[in-house]
């Protein structure tokens, strides 16, 4: 079993940052994946981010290359999403998933087998 806990999230203005984190625990002994994703009030659950168990590879939604950063801790069990020039679109959940099933990084949310319970972004205009 992993247990994932996100923190980090609050209230940004607009151009503002935030970085979220996304503590793992458990069997971290074992490679995995992981993935950002976020959810916003009455829309699916998209994906943000991932990178691979090296932190070598890194991957982004659109909407978000150039603003947002994905990196990794392995000691520290612990995956970072910095989070800059925030807009108010980027308002929602944020959720991270670990991935043991495969390495492969995949923008699907129902391939991670692990989630943490969110942490809610929210950006004011």
């Amino acid at each position: 079993q992993v247990q994932l806990v996100e923190s980090g999230g609050g209230l940004a203005p607009a151009g503002g940052s935030l970085r979220l984190s996304c503590a793992a625990s458990g069997r971290t002994a074992s490679p995995y994946v992981v993935g950002w994703f976020r959810q916003a009030l009455r829309k699916e659950r998209e994906f943000v981010a991932g990178i691979s168990w090296s932190g070598g590879s890194t991957y982004y939604a659109d909407s978000v290359k150039g603003r947002f950063t994905v990196s990794r801790d392995n000691v520290k069990n612990t995956v970072y999403l910095q989070m800059n020039s925030l807009r108010p679109e980027d308002t929602a959940v944020y959720y991270c998933g670990a991935r043991f099933s495969s390495l492969a990084v995949t923008t699907s949310n129902q391939e991670y087998d692990y989630w943490g319970q969110g942490t809610q972004v929210t950006v004011s205009s």
